[in-house]
């Protein structure tokens, strides 16, 4: 725990002197595609004489000057598997952007689908010296939360408090200068497996990059992909990626649970290929073209041509109707919505006040899922895209890239995390400490 503390925080403050110096980019590392995005903190009053536009939102403080994507390769399940393919397509996807935006940059905040992600609501409290809360108070009532056994190679990737409450007054976003006697907080962590982040930080070093920040995929699509409301009220955030899909449930404008099932898009296009006796490419081709969850009359006489290249001219001139391929289509997809509604019971997000379901992510661009997936997870089911972030192509505007726009606004506005506070340094070594306790009363 002692070494991650560290490392998180040097990070912190790197990001914090890359936005100093004003340029910085962003880099989703996703299995279908690698986006990565270059921000400039110029601050609202420099845009304000160029558009004439308004402070939007607090995203004022940067716009997009810099955009790239790039077909991933040596990805998989939303996790690292070829490690030169990877560093390629990074390389590639960050250099198009440093020449879009004709700047070269140093720093990149990342984030990844894939680690299996696990949950854990932690609290802590205790009794205050003064009266006055005070930052120091904050950092030990964090370090007095009782860190559970994550297991071996799992490492925690967000630790946000989520709820204080002083004396008998709960709900508390930052009780800092306020007046009681005892303290409590409610923490979120999210642990993820240690060799996933290993390899993607090995790798962003081997492009000749330092990496100033982290975020786990399923947390920054929720912060661009639903509205204030939602996050205020209640609400989750379904992104339906290539290779992962990843679930977040949101309450009081944070994250209180998160996870990822190990299905997407990548699969629907896989069933179609191997369906149809076709190449993966030929495959997702059809597959945007002419994809679809419900079959209508009309599908049986629209015939799709699959073509091919085999040189078996029987074999490369077959025509199917769209009726069949929605037949394919249509049971991994219900497959997928299905297992999200399993992580969601497990949860207990139906418990919650409000049952707000978002999907977003480019799996969610199969025309009819919202259908599917009102009949599985419940009425309360809508599209989202992307919140609009100044200086964002066009092109980069869609569902697909509600990741990459949430880590956008995850640089500009990050939230309060454990490493954020200065823990006492007696404090966060006590669990390794107790464990060696422990280990010496058993053994001897």
């Amino acid at each position: 725990m002692t070494d991650l503390y560290t490392s998180q925080r040097a990070m912190r403050n790197m990001r914090r002197a890359a936005m100093q110096r004003g340029v910085i980019a962003i880099l989703d590392v996703g299995t279908s595609k690698i986006a990565c995005l270059i921000l400039r903190f110029d601050g609202p009053d420099r845009l304000r004489e160029q558009d004439g536009v308004g402070p939007m939102a607090g995203q004022s403080q940067f716009r997009v000057i810099g955009a790239a994507t790039t077909r991933s390769r040596g990805v998989r399940f939303g996790e690292i598997a070829v490690m030169n393919e990877t560093e390629r397509a990074i390389r590639t996807a960050v250099q198009a952007a440093q020449k879009m935006a004709n700047v070269r940059v140093d720093h990149v905040i990342a984030c990844f689908s894939g680690a299996e992600p696990r949950s854990y609501g932690l609290a802590g409290e205790l009794d205050l010296h003064d009266s006055v809360v005070t930052e120091q108070d904050v950092s030990r009532v964090l370090a007095a939360c009782e860190v559970p056994d994550l297991g071996p190679g799992r490492e925690v990737l967000h630790a946000q408090p989520v709820n204080f409450a002083l004396d008998h007054r709960s709900g508390l976003a930052d009780p800092r200068g306020q007046i009681g006697h005892r303290l409590a907080v409610d923490m979120h962590l999210l642990s993820v497996d240690g060799d996933v982040v290993q390899n993607l930080l090995y790798c962003i070093k081997r492009c000749d990059l330092e990496l100033a920040g982290l975020a786990s995929s399923a947390y920054v699509s929720g912060i661009s992909s639903l509205v204030e409301d939602e996050q205020e009220l209640g609400a989750a955030c379904i992104d339906m990626g290539g290779g992962a899909t990843g679930i977040s449930i949101f309450m009081k404008k944070h994250m209180i649970y998160a996870d990822s099932v190990r299905m997407g898009g990548d699969h629907v296009t896989s069933d179609i290929s191997k369906g149809l006796q076709i190449p993966m490419s030929v495959a997702e081709r059809i597959k945007t073209r002419h994809g679809g969850l419900y079959a209508t009359g009309m599908d049986d006489r629209e015939m799709i041509d699959i073509g091919g290249d085999s040189g078996d001219w029987e074999k490369d001139r077959r025509r199917i109707s769209r009726t069949e391929l929605i037949g394919i289509m249509r049971p991994r997809v219900e497959e997928i919505i299905e297992e999200v509604r399993a992580t969601l019971d497990a949860a207990g997000f139906d418990t919650l006040p409000s049952q707000q379901i978002v999907l977003t992510g480019g799996g969610s661009q199969i025309p009819g899922l919202d259908g599917i997936a009102t009949r599985i997870l419940g009425q309360r089911v809508r599209l989202g895209r992307p919140l609009r972030v100044q200086g964002l192509p066009q092109a980069a505007t869609g569902a697909a890239f509600a990741s990459a726009v949430g880590l956008c606004l995850f640089a500009a506005h990050p939230q309060d995390e454990w490493w954020d506070f200065e823990i006492p340094a007696e404090r966060y070594p006590a669990r390794s400490l107790r464990r060696a306790v422990k280990w010496f009363k058993d053994n001897w």
